[in-house]
């Protein structure tokens, strides 16, 4: 990594803690998906690259931890973010027959910011896992 993209990573990093104060929007939309109960953290997996470039197209992958059984089984994949015009960015459904609990996409990010990615399961029960990600070049704004 070189000395320019280092220093705008920690630069970014020390008004993280005052973003995060500005983030009630998303535990808002986050609260309001899993129907008004705080989701627990675990199960699910949310891949995305600490850092970005480019905010136009990022990849973004997520997994749960499910045996995918009739019995047990993730019914909605949903994925949320912090600072785009929306907070909701997808929800996947899934069922059984999906085989594994396991989704990708690309998405457009505004700036730095927290995502989060949540699991409902078969049984109402909502996971979660959430990032900070840093975005030099941002997207979204026009």
């Amino acid at each position: 990594m070189n000395i320019r993209r280092q220093c705008l990573s920690l630069a970014l990093l020390a008004v993280a803690p005052a973003a995060r104060a500005a983030a009630p929007a998303l535990d808002a939309a986050v609260r309001a998906w899993a129907g008004g109960e705080a989701p627990r953290d675990g199960r699910v997996v949310l891949e995305i690259a600490p850092l970005v470039e480019n905010g136009n197209a990022v990849p973004v992958t997520v997994r749960v931890a499910s045996p995918m059984t009739a019995a047990d089984h993730v019914t909605q994949i949903a994925l949320f973010n912090e600072r785009n015009p929306q907070r909701d960015v997808a929800v996947f459904h899934l069922g059984p027959a999906s085989g594994r609990a396991e989704v990708a996409t690309r998405m457009r990010l505004a700036t730095s910011q927290r995502l989060a990615a949540l699991a409902r399961m078969a049984d109402g029960s909502v996971w979660r896992h959430e990032v900070d990600v840093i975005v030099t070049l941002a997207a979204c704004i026009e």
